[in-house]
């Protein structure tokens, strides 16, 4: 069974996905919520249509002294939805400081067009978030 990440995001949702064996992390795509959860709901039914999936986690963003934010209480609205919709999968959270800060250096690191970086930085820090709650699991 695969684990799901996601960067939940005021206008884009990072998602990424663990290989079936949990090993690797993969980005799988970013969402455009257009202001609307529906629309991520949606995407991830489909997701969860084509992966097997037992565990989601979505990166909780802290600020850096490990204090809930307005963007974390937003965070766990979703994740509400998230676990009334999907009750037969186990959802978790994983402190999500500095993804989006090692994200933007790893696209620097790569020289990603600065027009890219947008549409995949959220992939990226779901990569992160879901690497990191697997290392803290083994």
């Amino acid at each position: 069974m695969r684990k799901l990440g996601i960067d939940y995001g005021d206008a884009r949702v990072g998602i990424a996905i663990t290989d079936p064996l949990n090993i690797t992390v993969q980005g799988l795509e970013t969402i455009q919520r257009n202001g609307s959860d529906k629309i991520v709901l949606k995407r991830i039914d489909e997701i969860l249509e084509e992966y097997e999936v037992d565990t989601i986690v979505v990166g909780m963003p802290y600020n850096l002294k490990g204090e809930k934010t307005v963007r974390a209480e937003k965070t766990e609205e979703f994740i509400h939805k998230l676990k009334c919709k999907y009750n037969k999968i186990k959802i978790d959270t994983m402190d999500e400081r500095l993804t989006t800060v090692s994200a933007h250096k790893t696209m620097n690191l790569l020289n990603v067009n600065k027009y890219k970086k947008r549409d995949i930085v959220d992939t990226i820090s779901a990569v992160y978030i879901l690497e990191t709650y697997l290392n803290k699991n083994k």
